[in-house]
């Protein structure tokens, strides 16, 4: 099994998804936080599940689309590192020092 670290990013971003979807509907923010959960915990057994971000082009800058979020994150032989959780339809930016 492959270790996922967290970053606080990620983290940050996770909870700030439940807060807005909640707004509207509590029941669905719970439903997309369990299944961008469920599909981060697949990582663990399957590290190398998602495509590669197109804006960067590097194989080990990768994501995974979850609904209409995307997660990013990076790969290396060891590891997976959670970088950010991003709608689809925003701009992906990494945070400064993500990888």
């Amino acid at each position: 099994m492959t270790p996922v670290r967290w970053s606080q990013q990620a983290a940050d971003d996770l909870e700030a998804i439940h807060t807005y979807i909640a707004r509207d509907s509590v029941p669905y923010a719970a439903t997309m936080t369990e299944r961008i959960l469920q599909a981060i915990d697949r990582l663990e057994q399957f590290p190398e599940l998602g495509h590669m971000v197109p804006e960067f082009e590097r194989p080990d800058l990768r994501e995974l689309l979850v609904g209409s979020y995307r997660v990013v994150y990076h790969l290396d032989r060891q590891t997976v590192g959670l970088v950010t959780i991003v709608h689809g339809a925003r701009l992906l930016r990494l945070p400064p020092g993500a990888v």
